[in-house]
């Protein structure tokens, strides 16, 4: 009986740590913000962001790489999903000004028909919360890089704008 008790004890310590595990992953949030998958008739289109023009789907959410990736191929592991979810489609979905029709694809890619761009499978960064956002642009996470996408597929490796701190004040007194 005690030893029974003990196996029982180990396996819900065991459950218990692969819940935090999943939970330190996806930094909490995935379950806070549900990607919206591309409908057959939505648009890719082009947003002006802090990194200038950049890839957006219909509802203006940033669209990413993972430079890890191979042409037409994405090797993100599926704890990496819950973290950048893949941006996709039930069908072949339209493309809004500056965006190349002939450069859109899509593979089967964790089950679901993911979207490409000049051959990158495209991910939405759970911690992106409104239009525009670029919050995952140069991360390091699930061993490779993130950025967002120019109109011409290539990768915006440059960093948001941001006003320069304040200098900080002099604390010499001349004494």
């Amino acid at each position: 009986m005690k030893h029974n008790r003990l196996i029982r004890s180990s396996l819900a310590i065991l459950a218990a740590g692969v819940v935090v595990l999943v939970i330190a992953v996806s930094g909490g949030s995935a379950s806070r913000l549900k990607p919206t998958p591309v409908n057959p008739g939505s648009a890719v289109s082009v947003k002006h962001t802090s990194l200038g023009n950049t890839l957006v789907d219909a509802n203006g959410r940033t669209l990413y790489l993972f430079q890890a990736d191979k042409p037409n191929r994405s090797t993100l592991s599926r704890a990496g999903f819950a973290v950048w979810p893949a941006f996709t489609s039930a069908g072949k979905p339209r493309v809004g000004d500056g965006v190349s029709a002939a450069h859109i694809a899509t593979i089967q890619s964790d089950g679901k028909r993911q979207v490409t761009y000049y051959g990158h499978p495209l991910y939405y960064y759970v911690g992106d919360k409104r239009s525009g956002e670029t919050n995952g642009q140069g991360l390091t996470e699930f061993g490779a890089l993130w950025y967002v996408l120019s109109p011409t597929g290539s990768a915006v490796t440059g960093m948001p704008s941001t006003p320069a701190p304040a200098a900080p004040e002099s604390t010499h007194y001349g004494y």
